[in-house]
């Protein structure tokens, strides 16, 4: 998993301190002045899309006792856009591989062996999913017991599980990584194009597609190895990727007959995204280039302390926020069924009254998140024992500090 942003010191003094402006301080001043915010910032953006994004389009709709999967991209064209906002793993893939790479080559220039670099990422990254597989174990043998219906607890649990199989591609990638690290993210792109072109100009087999889900999120992984050799530190690049993926991406939806989604649609006949397709991976090129166009702004941005605390707290429990807030939606969703059929949660997801009142909804789910964080968090810590490790960024010409330091 990419390192992330740990102000351990800083957060154990957060109910003793009485301002914000304090806490933020404090941790800013731990932060070490090598450190890339840039980087954390563009994690916590893509972290943020993604819940977002599966907070506006996934809807569970009460069909009599049962929930059924619903979206409204099913029946409002014009709520499109909002999928190429929110669908941001590109991203998450693209600081990925820069943090890998960059990781891995530290680790080898200190003589870390290839196995404790890879099991320190890999705890990590997969500590926090044993509680939420031991939660929805237990919730849906508890459900099935009480009568609950079996297509409703299906449907339940295919949705909290969902985010598990982007953690499976991303330790493939990231076990591969001193394999990767010399990639072009044209080979894979190519295997993507020849992957489609089978699959749809000739009529091959679908499962051809599942090629993609390894080749398709290698192109941005691969972008951020790039990214850690200085390929794309000229403005230029990052223009080119977003202009040019952009230009390609409305190509091959205008004339290629790609879905203009950018997530997957409930009886769609093609997914952009299950598995990727080439729309998705060139749209995803756009994105990863408006990051990095992104980085210098977004640099200035995280010296004011408040910004970079928030930030940094996001970075902290990524990997809780991600793993636990579709539980957060189903748990309101379920909850709520007990007062009857409400609107912008059961309710059929066909029109700007439903956007309304999920848009409403959106404080309730991020409330239950919290709890759910509060609760969960220590597994992503490791119960806080561990120190971690300073996030270097590689920027020539930037001072290293001796003073206290901000795990990554």
């Amino acid at each position: 998993m990419t390192d992330l942003t740990r102000p351990r010191g800083a957060l154990r003094t957060l109910p003793a301190l009485p301002s914000l402006r304090r806490t933020a301080a404090r941790i800013d001043a731990v932060t070490p002045v090598e450190r890339d915010r840039a980087v954390d910032a563009l994690r916590a953006l893509a972290i943020c899309g993604v819940v977002l994004g599966h907070w506006l389009v996934t809807a569970l709709v009460a069909d009599g006792s049962a929930l059924r999967t619903a979206s409204p991209l099913q029946h409002m064209d014009r709520a499109v856009p909002v999928s190429w906002i929110f669908q941001t793993l590109a991203v998450f893939f693209l600081v990925g591989g820069h943090v890998a790479t960059r990781g891995w080559a530290a680790a080898r220039d200190r003589g870390t062996p290839y196995r404790r670099w890879l099991a320190a990422r890999m705890s990590r990254l997969f500590r926090p999913v044993a509680a939420v597989v031991v939660v929805w174990t237990v919730a849906a043998v508890l459900l099935l017991l009480t009568g609950a219906e079996y297509a409703t607890v299906r449907t339940l649990v295919k949705l909290a599980l969902s985010p598990l199989w982007f953690l499976l591609v991303f330790a493939a990638l990231t076990a591969a990584t001193p394999l990767l690290t010399r990639l072009h993210p044209l080979w894979p792109l190519v295997v993507v194009l020849h992957v489609d072109l089978l699959r749809f100009g000739f009529g091959g087999p679908s499962w051809l597609g599942w090629v993609n889900l390894a080749a398709g999120w290698l192109v941005p992984y691969t972008l951020g190895a790039a990214w850690t050799r200085g390929e794309l530190d000229r403005r230029r690049a990052g223009r080119f990727l977003l202009v040019g993926g952009a230009a390609v991406t409305a190509g091959l939806v205008a004339w290629a007959g790609y879905p203009a989604s950018m997530v997957g649609v409930p009886g769609a006949a093609v997914s952009n995204l299950d598995p990727p397709t080439l729309a998705a991976v060139t749209f995803g090129l756009a994105q990863c280039g408006l990051a990095l166009l992104l980085r210098e702004p977004l640099r200035r941005a995280m010296r004011r302390p408040v910004a970079w605390a928030a930030v940094a707290l996001a970075n902290l429990s990524a990997m809780t926020i991600f793993l636990w807030h579709q539980t957060a939606l189903m748990a309101t969703t379920a909850t709520a069924l007990l007062a009857g059929r409400l609107p912008g949660l059961h309710t059929r997801p066909d029109g700007l009254d439903w956007v309304a009142a999920r848009l409403a909804w959106l404080p309730v789910f991020t409330l239950v998140l919290a709890g759910c964080w509060a609760a969960f968090r220590t597994y992503e810590h490791g119960g806080g024992r561990r120190r971690s490790r300073v996030v270097r960024a590689h920027r020539p010409g930037v001072r290293r500090t001796s003073g206290p330091r901000v795990g990554a």
